[in-house]
């Protein structure tokens, strides 16, 4: 079984995992003997697994690795988690993939350790054919309302946005405030959740905002990344730095975080919200994906008077509507 084959087929069972060899056997153009030949083959070695008979079967992909570990918060060290109980599992795969899971298990655990005050640390790891995914859960206040008193915000969604920008730290004597920022970018798929609240980077790279309605307490901090990503650490890294430097000099913002539900993007409080610290960059990114309008104010406070009192911060705007780059366009002309 070659190796595109074999992808191939655990592409068709994450989709779905029913009728699967009628669906293999089209798509490659053999008999459906042949494509439950390749399933079974499969599930001899542990690969995938099936319920249900005859025609009724579904298959999944087998969980390869299930390891955890509750940590006492106090005297923990990062280095320890990553050598005890994810290391050995990843030993297999490429350095490109080892590298990005040693800096964001790192990361985020060692924020657990220095932000959280829970007493314990519980770290998760699954892995299949196809994923690793890991998982950092503490018992400590929540991500979003230290964020919040930490930084004298009215909403905790106002925590998402600043957490989407970078460089944010509650703690600038002992951190930079880029490892949330580089874990979210160089992972699949990332997820933090506390209180009510998802700040989710997705499989497409779009930042989001998710509610829900039950109120967890602590964080957990969800992170999945392909056996075979061809992602690599220092290309990411080097999205956000200027040209010749070495530093986080670049940030991609997506706008929509600053619209909350129900809300447009039309004041100048709205605005200032939107530009706090980004004066800390050279160059940012506005991204107006799913912004269908803003009002005069609000373009006004962003494009002209931020601007004008931070010249050295470029703004650069993008997926505009029709609308939006109007706006956009209106103000810049006045300044």
């Amino acid at each position: 079984m070659t190796a595109d084959l074999r992808r191939s087929i655990l592409d068709a069972i994450v989709h779905d995992g029913g009728n699967v060899a009628a669906r293999l056997a089209e798509q490659r153009g053999v008999s459906r003997q042949s494509a439950s030949a390749w399933l079974a083959k499969l599930k001899r070695e542990g690969v995938i697994t099936s319920s249900g008979i005859g025609r009724g079967v579904r298959y999944q992909l087998a969980l390869l690795v299930d390891a955890r570990q509750v940590y006492q918060r106090a005297g923990l060290n990062e280095d320890r988690v990553w050598r005890e109980l994810i290391a050995p599992h990843l030993a297999d795969l490429p350095p490109n993939v080892r590298n990005i899971w040693h800096y964001a298990v790192t990361e985020m655990v060692n924020n657990a350790i220095d932000h959280s005050g829970s007493e314990k640390v519980l770290v998760r790891m699954v892995r299949d054919a196809l994923n690793t995914s890991v998982y950092i859960t503490d018992e400590g206040e929540g991500i979003f309302l230290k964020i919040q008193r930490a930084l004298n915000l009215y909403d905790p969604r106002e925590a998402i946005l600043e957490l989407a920008k970078g460089k944010l730290t509650t703690d600038p004597m002992h951190h930079t405030g880029e490892g949330i920022f580089f874990s979210s970018k160089v992972m699949d798929a990332f997820d933090i959740r506390s209180g009510k609240l998802h700040f989710v980077h997705d499989d497409w790279g779009m930042d989001v905002l998710l509610e829900r309605a039950a109120d967890a307490p602590g964080t957990v901090v969800l992170m999945r990344l392909a056996n075979d990503s061809q992602r690599n650490l220092k290309e990411v890294f080097d999205q956000f730095a200027a040209p010749e430097e070495y530093t986080f000099s670049k940030t991609i913002v997506p706008v929509k975080l600053a619209q909350h539900e129900g809300e447009k993007l039309v004041s100048r409080s709205q605005a200032k919200r939107l530009t706090m610290r980004f004066e800390r960059f050279q160059t940012v990114v506005l991204d107006f994906a799913g912004v269908e309008e803003i009002g005069q104010a609000f373009a006004d406070e962003v494009f002209r008077v931020f601007q004008q009192a931070h010249p050295g911060t470029r703004l650069l705007p993008i997926n505009l509507t029709t609308e939006v780059g109007n706006m956009v366009k209106r103000v810049m002309g006045a300044a």
